[in-house]
């Protein structure tokens, strides 16, 4: 059965959501994501998505007191992004108990450093945030658009062992009208021995299913869960019949 990886993102502390991508179309859902992140683990699940959306836009992590908070009253296995352009970032995140970082625009703005990274930390513990705009990768939170396509993008790090890849498209992103069911399909096809992590759109559970079936890994939730298109009984009864 496919990896269902709920998402927490962050900013001043609390639970939001953006829709596109866009820091004015904001909605806090709660204000403490510990609390969150506590039912999700009650419920099996077993990994989390954290992103740190305020270290998006300030190029640094802001929120590392939340990530520390989630993983001491959690244990689960949390991959953190927003912010980690240093390998200072990068250590402070794993020192405050992220087990994988997520990182993105530095693979764009250099991708010497994360080669180095992949290296260093190994394949298990970095993954890559490729976050499509209007076709292109968009950067630094969501707020600038490079000239680089997805395929473009991983084919620069196969050769280092790159296995973990969170694709995300923007315009899904919140709107709960269901994931870009073609692009997901034919990233899996062209790099069958890397998990391409879906982001961005999932509506229901049906959408998790049609995922599944069709090979893919990973996928991360977070509007429907909020928002009750997905319940935590849904997935408890699912994670029952692996």
């Amino acid at each position: 059965m496919i990896e269902i990886i709920p998402a927490i993102d962050v900013i001043d502390g609390e639970c939001v959501r953006l829709t596109k991508g866009d820091y004015a179309q904001k909605t806090t859902y709660f204000k403490d994501p510990a609390d969150v992140a506590m039912r999700y683990r009650d419920a099996g699940l077993k990994r989390l998505h954290l992103v740190d959306l305020d270290g998006a836009k300030a190029a640094a992590p802001v929120n590392l007191a939340v990530l520390e908070r989630v993983v001491s009253r959690t244990g689960m296995d949390v991959q953190y992004g927003g912010g980690i352009k240093s390998a200072e970032s990068l250590r402070a995140v794993f020192d405050c108990g992220a087990n994988r970082a997520i990182c993105g625009s530095i693979a764009v703005s250099d991708p010497e450093a994360f080669r180095g990274w992949l290296r260093e930390f190994g394949a298990a513990h970095i993954i890559l945030g490729a976050d499509i705009k209007e076709g292109f990768i968009a950067t630094h939170g969501w707020l600038q658009s490079s000239q680089r396509t997805v395929e473009q993008l991983i084919e620069d790090f196969v050769p280092d062992g790159l296995a973990q890849v969170i694709c995300t498209d923007i315009s899904k992103d919140g709107m709960l009208q269901g994931p870009s069911f073609a692009l997901y399909e034919r990233l899996q096809r062209l790099y069958n021995v890397i998990n391409i992590i879906v982001s961005g759109g999932i509506s229901s559970m049906e959408d998790i299913l049609r995922l599944n079936a069709m090979g893919l890994r990973s996928v991360i939730v977070g509007k429907a869960l909020y928002e009750g298109r997905i319940t935590l009984k849904q997935i408890e009864t699912c994670l029952q019949n692996e």
